[in-house]
C-alpha cells in the first residue's frame, strides 16, 4: 500500500482534500493549530483521511532528553492529535543533532518512551551525518520509523517505510520529470507492505500529484 501526501497544505484545505488522503501537519512544530482551523480541517476531511503532527522543534532543540519543556511540548500535541484523530507524529532532529553514542542513546529513549504514549506510529527524522542504515537500526530496536531520502539513499528494507522528499536542492528547489520517474522506479521495485511517501518542498503539491500520475494512482 503507498500513501502519498505533502508537508502542509500548500494550497486552500478544501482543494488539498480532493488530491490527497494524507498531509503531515507542519504548524504543530511550532505553535499549536487554533481550535476553528482544527475543527474546519476535521469536518472538511473526506473519509478515511489521515493527519499526521510534525513534532515541537523543541524535542530537537532538547537534544531528544526528557524533561519538563518536552514533556509540556508532547501534551500539547497530544491535545491536537486527539482532536484530529492523528496516529503518527514525526519528529525531526536539529542539523546539529550528530549520531554520537550519546545521542544515539537519547534518541533511543526518547522513542521508547514516546512510543508508549498516544501514538500508534512514531517516526523519527536525522540530519546528513547520519547513514540511513543506521537510523533503520535504531528504528528497528524501538519498534519506530526513520524517514529516509529515497532519491539520496534507496529504499528501506523494512516492510514498513516513511520517506520525505525536502527537495533535489534544498526547500526551495523543485523535482524534475527524470527524478519524479526513478522515485516512481523506486517504489515500484520496493518490498513494502505499507510506505508513505511525504515532499516537503516548496512545489510539494505539484511535485506529489506527478509523483501520483507516475504510479498510476
Amino acid at each position: 500500500m503507498i500513501t502519498i501526501g505533502c508537508a502542509g497544505f500548500a494550497v486552500p484545505a478544501t482543494r488539498y482534500f480532493k488530491e490527497y488522503l494524507f498531509v503531515e501537519v507542519q504548524e504543530t512544530q511550532i505553535h499549536t493549530p487554533g481550535p476553528g482551523t482544527i475543527r474546519r480541517w476535521r469536518r472538511e476531511a473526506p473519509e478515511g483521511f489521515e493527519f499526521a503532527l510534525l513534532g515541537p522543534r523543541q524535542v530537537g532543540q532538547e537534544g531528544f532528553r526528557s524533561g519538563k519543556v518536552i514533556e509540556t511540548a508532547l501534551e500539547t500535541l497530544e491535545e491536537v492529535a486527539e482532536e484530529l484523530d492523528a496516529k503518527t507524529a514525526v519528529f525531526v532532529a536539529p542539523p546539529d543533532f550528530g549520531p554520537s553514542r550519546a545521542n544515539k542513546a537519547a534518541l533511543k529513549e526518547f522513542l521508547e518512551w514516546v512510543k508508549g504514549r498516544r501514538f500508534d506510529r512514531i517516526v523519527f527524522e536525522v540530519g546528513e551525518g547520519w547513514k540511513a542504515d543506521e537510523a533503520d537500526s535504531i528504528a528497528d530496536e524501538t519498534d519506530t520509523l526513520a524517514a529516509r531520502d529515497p532519491l539520496q539513499h534507496g529504499a528501506s528494507k523494512r516492510p514498513n517505510a516513511y520517506y520525505r522528499m525536502p527537495g533535489p536542492a534544498g526547500y526551495k528547489s523543485r523535482y524534475e520529470d527524470p527524478a519524479i520517474e526513478r522515485l516512481a522506479e523506486i517504489a515500484r521495485d520496493a518490498d513494502h507492505a505499507n510506505a508513505t511517501y511525504v515532499f516537503a518542498n516548496v512545489d510539494t503539491f505539484a511535485d506529489a500529484k506527478r509523483f501520483k500520475k507516475q504510479l498510476g494512482l
